[in-house]
Order: C-alpha cells, then structure tokens, then sequence
C-alpha cells in the first residue's frame, strides 16, 4: 500500500466524480505517468501479479489503471458495469458526455497527458516511437505477454523523461 499512498500525496488519486474532460500535458503530469509507469511495470514484474489481456482489469491498461486510481481489477471491471470489452473499445467509444463511470477514469488519464489513442496504443503496444525507444531499438512486442508489457511500459517512460 506504499504505492497508493505515493500516488495519493500526489493527488494522484482522487474520488471519481463527473469533471470536464480537458487534456493537460504540463511537466507535472507527466512526471506523475512516469512514475504510474515505472510503478506499474515494477509490480508486472513480480510472480504472482495476475495478468490477462482480455481482462479489464488485469490487462495493459488495466494495470496501468490500477495504479493511476487506487482500483482494484474488480472496481475496475465495475466502473464498465462488468461489461468485459477491451479498452481500447472503451478508448474508441469514449464521450465526455455520456455520464458513464468509465468516463472518469478516462478523465484521470487524461489528466496525466495520456490520449484515448494512447490507451489504445498501450493496449496493442503498438507506439512506434515507444518501439522504436526499446533499448536495442525498434521491436515488435506481443500484446499478451506480460515481459513485453514490462518493456513497453519502460520504453514508453523513457520516452516521456526524455520530453
């Protein structure tokens, strides 16, 4: 629980309440996704941290999820009235005035200098830039595979520490 209570000090971690969606890409934020990525990719690589792709909240952004909010893989799995569709669908159908709880992740997300279009990216890792930061430069890495998610995640940090 150190890692929720980092994230808090931040306020990164706040109460998911309905807000206007606006992007915000100041030094802050992304230092905050930076460090929800490092975090992330940390616990992915611990045995035992359950990982399934097609599980919202066990998944790529699902993990990411977990960390940026405090959620666990069920609350999750509950803000999208347990409707289990990939996020990227979520990304893809996303709509600042729909009302719907996972309105307000993605609001948190956003917050952070994430776009929905970098979530779906996450999903697939498929950023050709964060690719072609993979140390030993660009390689394609398997969506399903937990290692690779680890290494996208470090590419993709890498990346914005560089900004």
């Amino acid at each position: 629980m150190k890692q929720v209570e980092y994230f808090k000090s931040l306020n990164l971690i706040i109460p998911m309440n309905n807000l206007s969606s606006s992007t915000v890409n100041d030094s802050r934020n992304y230092r905050t996704l930076i460090d929800a990525l490092r975090s992330t990719s940390k616990r992915l690589s611990q045995e035992g941290v359950e990982y399934q792709w097609g599980h919202m909240g066990q998944c790529n952004a699902g993990h990411l999820i977990q960390t940026i909010t405090g959620m666990s893989s069920y609350e999750i799995v509950e803000s999208v009235d347990f409707k289990l569709d990939e996020w990227s669908e979520h990304a893809n159908e996303y709509c600042v005035k729909s009302g719907c709880k996972v309105e307000d992740v993605f609001h948190r997300v956003e917050e952070l200098g994430m776009t929905h279009q970098d979530v779906v990216k996450l999903e697939n890792l498929s950023d050709p830039n964060v690719l072609n930061n993979l140390d030993g430069g660009f390689q394609h890495l398997e969506k399903n595979n937990k290692l690779h998610v680890v290494r996208y995640m470090e590419s993709y940090a890498d990346l914005l520490e560089k900004r």
